[in-house]
């Protein structure tokens, strides 16, 4: 899962994916036709963007259409379908499971000296950065099987987000030219890799070397992946010694009309639209709502409401840190597990 990303990892079952291969053998094979048509063109738009013809004799050659790419993508939720909201609780059962708790524990242990020199220059607390290492590859246990630039190119081809998918396969070349391997570039069907799960492009601006090596190795360091993490948030705008949000009961007689958010946001309006008014803490206080763990933070900071299973169930206050967490991964279910995983791994 990542942010800023084509982000979700909806699966076919095993008999819908042998049926839909079936039926489009010949098509595939006319895709392939034109999926090697279309290279020359992403070839000229590499050239033109910087990369080495080292690199580019090197990798053309190699690349054919993946079908499963393809298949994934077509799958995600955003396409056609339902547009009903799921409850969060069994989100949060799945997502901030005693497992991922305790292992963020020990992570949290393991790296303390390197995490608490990342807070210290950025800002971010650790407990953060921990969890979103736990939720986008589970510390580093699963961080994808696909090769990077055969999905990138494939995506480009399929035409939906052409100019985005180019753009990452030709950040995904200029790594190569900085130094990183072909054998590195494995990660999700959408181009996500490493440790943290960067787009390429991403890895380009915001990765960085953690330990001195002159490398910034987010595959296999976790010094290098903690410092990454924390250089991503921070450059999303991280407000230092603000909380993400905190959970809270809320009175059944809250006039939740008079909260109602009639702004759109011009970035993932089904998010934002679930999010009440701004108001100051104080103010929140002042309504009813009563703080579930955590104590309030100060009253002059700024939250906005999300009650994502629905009146009398657990609701959250959210800052603008919470945001930050969005630009990472657009979606409010992910963003609220962050934040609990934060919370329990630091608890």
């Amino acid at each position: 899962m990542w942010g800023n990303r084509v982000s979700v990892w909806l699966r076919r079952g095993a008999l819908g994916v042998i049926a839909a291969t079936s039926c489009i053998a010949p098509a595939a094979a006319q895709d392939e036709q034109g999926f090697q048509a279309y290279l020359p063109m992403l070839r000229q738009q590499a050239l033109t963007a910087g990369v080495t013809q080292r690199t580019i004799d090197a990798v053309f050659p190699t690349l054919t259409l993946s079908d499963r790419t393809i298949q994934l993508d077509r799958a995600q939720p955003g396409n056609p379908g339902s547009t009903a909201t799921p409850p969060f609780a069994p989100y949060k059962t799945a997502h901030v499971d005693g497992a991922r708790i305790a292992r963020g524990r020990d992570t949290f242990l393991a790296q303390r000296a390197r995490l608490s020199r990342v807070e210290q220059q950025t800002g971010v607390p650790e407990s953060i950065m921990v969890a979103i290492w736990g939720h986008e590859t589970n510390y580093g246990t699963y961080t994808g099987s696909f090769d990077l630039l055969r999905s990138l190119a494939s995506l480009a081809y399929e035409g939906r987000r052409r100019e985005l998918f180019a753009g990452e396969f030709i950040a995904g070349l200029k790594m190569l030219d900085r130094g990183v391997s072909r054998e590195q570039l494995k990660g999700s069907w959408a181009g996500a890799t490493g440790n943290p799960q960067f787009l390429p492009s991403v890895y380009l601006r915001i990765s960085r070397d953690g330990d001195g090596d002159g490398k910034a190795d987010i595959w296999n360091s976790p010094a290098d992946t903690l410092a990454s993490i924390g250089n991503y948030f921070a450059d999303a705008g991280w407000r230092r010694g603000q909380p993400w949000g905190l959970a809270v009961s809320v009175p059944l007689t809250l006039n939740r009309a008079d909260l109602t958010n009639r702004l759109v946001s011009p970035r993932c309006p089904r998010v934002f639209e679930r999010h009440s008014r701004w108001r100051t803490i104080a103010e929140w206080r002042a309504l009813g709502l009563a703080p579930q763990a955590r104590g309030w933070p100060a009253d002059d900071v700024l939250a906005t409401l999300i009650e994502p299973d629905g009146p009398g169930a657990t609701a959250y206050l959210l800052t603008g840190n919470y945001r930050v967490i969005l630009d990472y991964n657009c979606s409010n279910f992910y963003a609220l597990s962050v934040g609990l995983l934060a919370d329990a791994v630091e608890g």
